[in-house]
């Protein structure tokens, strides 16, 4: 009568879920290549054809496909289901359940549910060889609300230049219906610019930049005015001339991805914000992330290696159009970004974008040059940079392509929510053009960031915080590598707040979630925000009890996934609806089991029709299934306890109250010392340093022995 997501279950051909057989040394690179890191955003391996997955409705990316050819491609790449959740994992090589980064970051998140300023970044790695770090682009690893770095933020961990977004929420603000405030009364703009004549806007236009110049605008090759004056940085008042008076511009709209206050964060710890008005804060983002990277990799000094990612926010909601001027225009400018039907069609044109900003970034910084068609020429074993091109997890549900499954999509622990291309290329690569198909996770970048700088052991460079990632680098210097990874892993749940408390539900369409952390987030996901519900069930309960039917589905407050070659085991947790005379249930945990496979084009996924019956499986598949259930469980209780130990160094000592009290002398707000989830950094986190003093959470020496081996957090 009722369905809940996730709530079935599957399990591998190997018989049991031994330890990764790792290479017993990771060879060192000769020299100290560069790193060009590529993020894309909401992109999961069910867009990109290159991975042989391929559908009629996928978008072109002619350029990734061409490093793709020219490196490796890693088949069985799992990400988290959640953006922040990702992003803390490849740049600190730790699973979510080690440092409470457990979804995506909102604004009511406490800092202790943010990257820590202890950690051993990958920036603060690669310092370490003489590496220069610089973020452009989206951050969402910390927000400023409860952070006590503020917007210094990526300074603080690690980052030797910044420029980019640090939204309220992390993510694109909503679109601008009012086009920037020239919309008539009652009339709204789904895209946020005034679209054709025939769309309900107008061909021509008055277009105006905030500096107060103004150029007469008209339709030109099928592009209407308004988004030609979007494109540039402006707002068009339609159907007026210069000088003539109309609507009056306001260029203090925020506008999804067109207008963004920017952040630049300095060497020297200087903070630079740029407000909505300023040019740079109303260049489309993936433009923006892209222009300065150029500009910074271009201007880095001869024979000190650097490291730059490039944090697009395509293909993330709100969905719209990208410039004209990389789009079929003719064919996009009126559809209509609140329709789902056009918003898939949007999609394909944003992540087309980004692949055509990915080919700019390459050439404008010498990596490729373009061949007489216009087509990416790259040659990466002539060149002193690795590329490395990932998605920070699987697709948002409305955007996926078949055959992958969209209920079971981005935010969730399924295939079609945690399974990412991941492309590498460079000077270290042996034998280009292959796939990889041994499971690599995405902490496993950790590990290769350092192997790629020449740190032979990333383990103890980290020590005594157990470390989550494998190598990577002998995957690409040797195609005969056996598998490292012999299980991969991923979990998504809820960030901590004051008190425990969780953000309230969003239904979107037959679906109820606790995911969006805003209600501006949720309506951008085509949703309906209860804020006056604490949570899912409560909600359909009262849906239920009004007559109203509810959403026939509810996802898990947080999920957690292991799987072997063959084999998947998926753990759920909800806070079950139940009848109208006991409506919610305990929060009960849901355990699912599959057998999956990455077969192309048409992989078996964990769907609902395919979890096994775990009281009637075979021997195989039993076995499976119990070394599965012991290794997740034995993992998640891997990471020592350590009441006190607000720093992360595994000790509970004078340095703990030195640290507690440099913030709780600044504000004593949120921070990593805030041990009672209360908002604050008082006296009352202070008696928990005092009542541990002295305790040592490092393990034993066999404990410290086994990680100085390499084996930490191994169960």
């Amino acid at each position: 009568m009722f369905r809940y997501t996730p709530i079935m279950i599957g399990l591998s051909v190997l018989l049991t879920v031994a330890p990764p057989s790792r290479a017993k040394t990771s060879p060192k690179p000769a020299a100290r290549p560069n790193i060009l890191f590529v993020v894309m955003d909401d992109v999961g391996i069910d867009q990109m054809r290159v991975f042989g997955y391929e559908q009629d409705n996928q978008p072109e990316t002619p350029n990734i496909d061409q490093i793709a050819h020219a490196g490796v491609m890693f088949r069985k790449t799992w990400s988290m289901p959640a953006c922040s959740t990702s992003r803390a994992v490849f740049f600190e090589g730790r699973f979510p359940f080690r440092t409470n980064v457990l979804g995506a970051l909102g604004p009511k998140d406490l800092a202790n549910s943010m990257v820590s300023p202890y950690e051993t970044t990958t920036p603060k790695l690669l310092a370490k060889r003489g590496y220069e770090s610089g973020l452009f682009g989206k951050f969402h690893l910390a927000l400023q609300g409860n952070d006590p770095a503020g917007f210094r933020a990526p300074h603080n961990l690690g980052w030797d230049y910044f420029a980019g977004w640090m939204d309220e929420t992390g993510d694109p603000f909503s679109i601008d219906t009012t086009a920037g405030g020239v919309a008539p009364m009652g009339t709204t703009y789904s895209c946020g610019f005034v679209p054709s004549k025939a769309a309900g806007g107008a061909d021509t236009g008055a277009c105006y930049m905030p500096n107060g110049s103004c150029t007469e605008l008209a339709t030109n090759a099928g592009v209407p005015p308004g988004r030609t004056c979007r494109d540039q940085g402006g707002i068009l008042v339609p159907d007026v001339t210069c000088g003539v008076p109309g609507p009056i511009p306001n260029f203090e709209n925020l506008n999804s991805h067109f207008v963004s206050p920017v952040v630049y964060n300095f060497p020297t710890g200087r903070v630079e914000q740029v407000p909505p008005q300023d040019p740079r804060a109303r260049t489309f983002r993936a433009k923006f992330a892209v222009d300065e990277a150029i500009s910074w990799i271009n201007q880095r000094p001869a024979g000190r290696p650097w490291m730059a990612t490039v944090s697009f926010a395509s293909d993330h909601t709100p969905l719209v159009q990208p410039p004209a001027d990389e789009t079929p225009s003719d064919a996009a400018s009126d559809l209509d970004c609140s329709v789902e039907a056009d918003q898939r069609q949007i999609s394909n044109l944003m992540i087309e974008s980004l692949d055509a900003q990915v080919g700019r970034l390459l050439v404008q910084t010498g990596l490729a040059t373009q061949n007489g068609n216009g087509s990416l020429k790259y040659q990466p074993a002539k060149t002193d940079t690795m590329v490395i091109v990932v998605g920070d997890n699987g697709s948002l549900g409305t955007t996926v392509k078949d055959p992958f499954d969209a209920t079971r999509a981005k935010g969730t622990a399924y295939q079609t929510g945690v399974w990412v291309p991941l492309i590498i290329a460079g000077p270290l690569v042996n034998t280009p053009d292959r796939t990889v198909s041994h499971m690599v996770n995405i902490a496993d970048l950790y590990s290769l960031f350092g192997e790629i700088a020449g740190i032979a052991d990333v383990r103890r460079k980290v020590a005594p915080r157990l470390l989550d990632a494998e190598p990577m680098l002998p995957y690409l210097v040797s195609p005969a590598q056996t598998p490292i990874r012999r299980w991969n892993f991923t979990q998504v749940g809820v960030n901590l707040q004051v008190g425990y408390a969780i953000y309230p539900p969003c239904t979107i369409k037959s679906e109820c979630t606790q995911i969006p952390v805003s209600p501006t987030v949720c309506t951008d996901n085509d949703g309906t925000w209860w804020g006056n519900y604490v949570d899912c069930c409560q909600a359909v309960a009262d849906l239920v009890g009004q007559g109203i039917t509810p959403p026939d589905t509810i996802t898990p407050l947080k999920a957690v996934a292991i799987r072997n070659d063959v084999y998947k085991l998926v753990w759920n947790t909800y806070k079950p609806y139940v009848s109208q005379a006991q409506p919610c249930g305990d929060t009960t945990k849901f355990i699912e089991f599959y057998e999956i496979d990455d077969a192309a084009p048409y992989p078996r996924l964990d769907t609902v029709d395919k979890m096994l019956d775990t009281g009637n499986l075979t021997q195989e598949q039993n076995k499976n299934y119990q070394a599965l259930s012991e290794q997740l469980a034995s993992l998640l209780a891997s990471e020592p306890e350590c009441p006190g130990d607000g720093n992360g160094d595994l000790v509970v000592d004078r340095k703990d109250l030195r640290d507690w009290k440099r913030f709780a002398d600044t504000g004593g707000l949120s921070s990593v010392y805030d041990f009672n989830v209360d908002g604050k950094t008082d006296e009352q986190d202070e008696a928990v340093i005092q009542a541990n003093l002295g305790l040592d959470c490092r393990g034993t020496p066999d404990d410290k022995a086994d990680a100085e081996a390499g084996g930490a957090g191994r169960p």
